[in-house]
Formats: structure tokens, sequence, C-alpha cells
């Protein structure tokens, strides 16, 4: 599959999700993160670019995942 095929599944790789040469899938399959920090990831990745209006959601959606680690990892509930 090449680059611009790529780019133009919005389905299989969304274009918000393919730029800077790798795949947010690929990246967090790559560093073998968990769901959590995958999320973390994957809105970080598309803040702004699926819709630029959302560009604050996502980021605190992002911030959420983080939280939820951050509060498992001190031996809270998530």
């Amino acid at each position: 599959m090449n680059e611009e095929t790529m780019i133009n599944d919005p389905v299989n790789h969304p274009a918000h999700y393919c730029d800077g040469g790798i795949e947010t899938l690929d990246f967090i399959l790559a560093k073998n993160l968990d769901f959590l920090l995958g999320q973390v990831c994957k809105y970080i990745s598309r803040a702004g670019k699926k819709d630029p209006a959302k560009e604050l959601e996502d980021l605190e959606k992002a911030q959420f995942y983080l939280n939820r680690k951050i509060e498992l990892l001190k031996g809270g509930k998530a």
C-alpha cells in the first residue's frame, strides 16, 4: 500500500493518525503501550487534525487517560 492510499483511507489509515511518517497505531504497538497510554497517544496525535474545532477536547481526553494511568500507578482505583 502506498502512502497516498494510506492517507486517503478513512477506515484503515485515517489521515489524522498517519502524519509524521508513522501511523499512531504502529507507534503504540511498537512501544507495547497499554490501553490507557495508547489512548493518550491517540488523542495527542490527532489533536486539532481530525476536527480543528475540537483540539482542546482531544487534549482533555488525553489528559483524562493520563490521569487514570497515574492513579493506577499510585495504587488508586481507576
